[in-house]
């Protein structure tokens, strides 16, 4: 039967079918070419994932920040001359990574205190420096020049978390170099004078000891007034060859606060052991 002697109703909607598939066909075949094969054109979204995961060389986590800050700045002030002249950072630019652990310490110390004052504000305050901190790499490119310093060391390039020639490749089975990392540590108060100690590489997720040493050191000292150093008389010094450590200090300190310091240490060669870590506080429970 010819199409103008079909009913009115079926020779529109059979009009309509025709116009929409070929309007999807159309449609189709234009977002193709628009877009391009996602095999061989990734997403912008895609190549930003990819450009982070290969060039991120300063933590954006803040508890792996707060160590890479704290051993980054030592290492810069070693040595004579410094390792930040031997490295070509200039005096402004160190003064500015110093002053940035100044505005952190404070912060860091408020956030480590889970049950009393780590809230959102402190959070977004040390997760905006950590911006700052990458912005200003950023703009002054210190950590590139001293990726292409010719008096770039192995050492240097592990302590600033550059991934570059052999440093890969390079395996140690006897420490040789000194430790240049801080211990991450978390303390959690239980009650009954109880508390956790729990030790973290940079990098690591579980509590763990660092590769270079066999235990941490801990200074402490339970009171109301902070020890002015690590170098402080009448601290308490102990060692483990775990890295959580149960530390009883008596019903008769809660209430009071624990002062505490950690290093990574190596009994067997002790002065290869790594920095004091900043003092970290805790009231006992």
């Amino acid at each position: 039967m010819p199409i103008d002697e079909l009913p009115h109703t079926f020779a529109a909607h059979l009009f309509k079918c025709c116009i929409y598939k070929c309007f999807t066909k159309y449609n189709r075949f234009f977002q193709f070419k628009k877009q391009g094969s996602r095999k061989d054109k990734p997403t912008v979204f895609t190549q930003k994932i990819i450009t982070m995961a290969t060039t991120t060389r300063i933590p954006r986590a803040i508890n792996v920040f707060n160590s890479y800050l704290m051993n980054t700045t030592a290492y810069l002030l070693m040595g004579s001359p410094s390792n930040a002249e031997r490295l070509g950072v200039l005096q402004p630019e160190m003064d500015r990574w110093s002053n940035f652990l100044g505005q952190w310490t404070p912060l860091y110390s408020r956030y480590s205190d889970k049950k009393n004052s780590r809230t959102t504000a402190v959070k977004d305050q040390l997760l905006e420096l950590i911006g700052i901190a990458t912005d200003f790499d950023q703009s002054v490119h210190f950590l590139d020049r001293i990726a292409a310093s010719p008096n770039v060391t192995i050492v240097d390039m592990e302590t600033f978390n550059i991934k570059k020639g052999v440093l890969q490749k390079t395996t140690r089975t006897v420490p040789v170099t000194p430790i240049t990392e801080a211990v991450v540590a978390s303390i959690q108060p239980l009650g009954g004078g109880t508390v956790v100690l729990k030790c973290y590489t940079v990098k690591g997720q579980r509590a763990s000891i660092y590769r270079g040493a066999d235990s941490v050191q801990f200074l402490y000292q339970v009171g109301d007034t902070p020890p002015v150093s690590a170098e402080a008389p009448g601290l308490n010094k102990e060692l483990s060859t775990k890295a959580i450590i149960t530390l009883s200090l008596g019903a008769g300190s809660s209430g009071k606060n624990l002062y505490i310091y950690f290093r990574w240490y190596n009994t067997k060669h002790p002065e290869l052991s790594g920095p004091w870590s900043a003092l970290q506080t805790s009231l006992i429970l």
